[in-house]
């Protein structure tokens, strides 16, 4: 990607002390303008990054609220525009800065305002504005947060061999804010930002107050299920909407919603199941989908249910049937890739009858007397 830089603001943090009760300051390096910017080390630095923050794959709804990389969208009263947030007027302003001296003004409130985020560690913080001449006219602003790198040694001289290097960061761990988010190559959200940052703390997003994060997909998949079992309810109990049953069924559905492992319920048919589920992986076709039976955990995609996986029931107990065109064992070897599988039919009397009971105590070892010509030879 062709960026050019406009400017770009190098602030040092340092803290002394634990986190908890260090004190905090920083300073301003350096402004650096687009010809200064192109001869200096700091590109060499940052070179390849600002492509990678805009490449970076991000997902609207991730599966985890952890998720190191996440889409912010700036939060407004309804009715009130972009320009009723202070975070976008910050951004803001630093994009349409006309000069140099503006420009750092601007980067030093913002920079004061992350000193008051909790937890904040030493490192430098950059600031920096370029355009993407492939695309767009307007300019882009990255935030950028390096820590220090603690133990950092470099080879000095043949008698002293190393020596520390005070104040050394790394681009590893990098966190990251990009405005505007590039949904796609060509295409920019004033509404949206793109935030990274690899450790789970998460001071570096907090520091944005009034910016709001897309709820994970678990949440929002499990508020439309919720809203299936409602309407469900409302269907199945519409002659007795104030019937004690109702009130005992609605009670144990809240019950089941809010724990956080949850047993088959067995309230819907096969079919029902399937719709309900094809209405979700119509939205999502990769969204997972795990269980765990016995003793045993299975991970998957919701849409394999009803096709290569299936729930049943027999002789009293639950069962899974997963089909596949192939088994695929990975690390330790077992016995159990050496079987030759029976039919299906063989295996349905045997389940129910195998229920495991306590283990006994373990018995003293006592040496056979002879072996017996079955026995397994190892």
């Amino acid at each position: 990607m062709d960026f050019r830089m406009e400017y770009l603001s190098f602030f040092v943090i340092v803290t002394d002390g634990d986190d908890n009760s260090s004190t905090k300051r920083y300073k301003h390096f350096q402004t650096l303008e687009e010809e200064d910017y192109e001869d200096s080390e700091i590109k060499r630095f940052l070179d390849g990054e600002f492509t990678r923050i805009v490449k970076r794959k991000v997902e609207r709804n991730p599966n985890t609220e952890n998720a190191p990389t996440k889409i912010g969208r700036f939060m407004v009263e309804p009715g009130y525009e972009l320009g009723s947030n202070q975070n976008y007027n910050l951004f803001q302003r630093l994009r349409d800065a006309d000069s140099k001296e503006r420009f750092i003004g601007i980067a030093d409130e913002l920079v004061h305002i992350y000193m008051d985020t909790t937890a904040v560690r030493g490192g430098a913080f950059i600031i920096a504005r370029a355009k993407l001449n492939t695309y767009f006219d307007e300019p882009f602003l990255f935030l950028l947060k390096c820590d220090f790198e603690p133990k950092i040694a470099r080879i000095s001289d043949e008698r002293s061999l190393i020596s520390h290097v005070e104040m050394a960061i790394s681009a590893r761990g990098m966190k990251s804010i990009q405005y505007p988010h590039m949904p796609e190559e060509g295409s920019l959200d004033h509404w949206e930002l793109k935030i990274h940052q690899a450790s789970h703390a998460r001071y570096f997003e907090d520091f944005l107050k009034f910016v709001s994060y897309e709820k994970p997909l678990p949440e929002v998949m499990g508020e439309q299920v919720l809203g299936m079992v409602q309407q469900y309810m409302e269907d199945k109990w519409q002659a007795e909407p104030e019937s004690t049953e109702r009130r005992e069924e609605e009670n144990a559905i809240e019950v089941w919603a809010a724990s956080e492992k949850r047993e088959l319920q067995e309230y819907w048919t096969h079919e029902q199941v399937t719709t309900a589920s094809a209405a979700l992986v119509e939205q999502k076709p990769d969204l997972p989908f795990s269980f765990k039976l016995g003793g045993v955990t299975v991970k998957g995609l919701l849409a394999d249910f009803g096709i290569t996986l299936h729930f049943a029931k027999h002789n009293g107990r639950y069962v899974a049937v997963i089909e596949g065109e192939s088994f695929q064992f990975e690390k330790g070897v077992s016995p159990v890739e050496l079987l030759a599988p029976p039919d299906l039919e063989q295996i349905l009397p045997i389940i129910g009858t195998n229920v495991k009971e306590e283990e006994p105590a373990i018995q003293p070892y006592e040496e056979a007397e002879t072996a017996q010509d079955d026995d397994v030879p190892w």
